[in-house]
């Protein structure tokens, strides 16, 4: 996957009114940023925006210039309102028609008189770009720049985005540690915790509270690219929860 770097960085950009208007739930980013962090890529924004062509040009933009990759997923299916291939050849500037080489692997799935023209959309192609392979249903994501265009249906997507990790430039994985709190409520522990992770420029320390089965539960998660900074900082935060532990009396 290429010679490691320190960081590596990435944005999601969704793409789709159903995902705005609550119709689909998006499964989509946490799959990504969790796939992207075991590999060394960190993804540090993720955007929601509807389909249309002004908005998905304006915020391709501005993320592809922040980030060393955008990942997109949704509009690229075959009904009128699929233009993402078309805004992303607009943001870059350049032409898109039908792709032969796409129009070569639809023809493995369909009879050329059952390529409707919705299903022919489908293989339009922004000019300049490399296709990525969709093994379930053929109509291929692609790649332009920094940017991957990926498939909303999330099965369709992770097959793109396997094939679309062997192209990445890749950093550092990021460790990461769950220590389990227990009953102690955030408010007893909020300032020490503060103190531990000032002390650690290195390291990103955050808390994470919940509620199931009727009990509040609060997890401390600690991460970092090094993994001698996540094991210190791990015994300091086992160390300060032990005093406040010690410390602690009954409600």
């Amino acid at each position: 996957m290429g010679d490691k770097v320190e960081t590596v960085t990435a944005a999601v950009l969704v793409i789709g009114d159903e995902i705005l208007s609550g119709r689909t739930k998006d499964k989509n980013i946490g799959y990504i940023a969790e796939y992207l962090a075991a590999i060394g890529v960190d993804v540090r924004e993720a955007r929601v925006v509807p389909d249309i062509e002004d908005e998905i040009v304006a915020a391709l933009n501005a993320l592809r210039g922040r980030y060393d990759y955008v990942f997109t997923t949704g509009g690229i299916g075959p009904t009128h309102d699929d233009i993402t291939a078309d805004a992303v050849a607009k943001a870059f500037g350049v032409g898109i028609d039908e792709d032969p080489r796409v129009m070569a692997m639809m023809l493995e799935r369909y009879k050329l008189e059952d390529l409707t023209p919705a299903r022919r959309r489908m293989t339009r192609i922004p000019f300049g770009a490399d296709l990525v392979e969709n093994s379930i249903s053929k109509a291929p994501g692609f790649r332009i720049g920094n940017v991957i265009v990926m498939a909303g249906v999330p099965s369709v997507m992770q097959v793109m985005l396997d094939g679309a990790a062997k192209t990445l430039k890749t950093g550092v994985p990021m460790v990461v540690a769950t220590i389990e709190v227990g009953p102690i409520p955030e408010g007893r522990y909020g300032d020490a915790l503060g103190e531990v992770a000032a002390a650690r420029p290195g390291v990103i320390i955050g808390s994470y509270p919940s509620f199931a089965d009727g009990k509040f539960r609060n997890q401390i998660v600690v991460r970092s690219k090094d993994a001698a900074k996540v094991a210190e900082a791990c015994a300091a935060v086992e160390a300060m929860l032990q005093t406040i532990r010690a410390d602690l009396k009954p409600l």
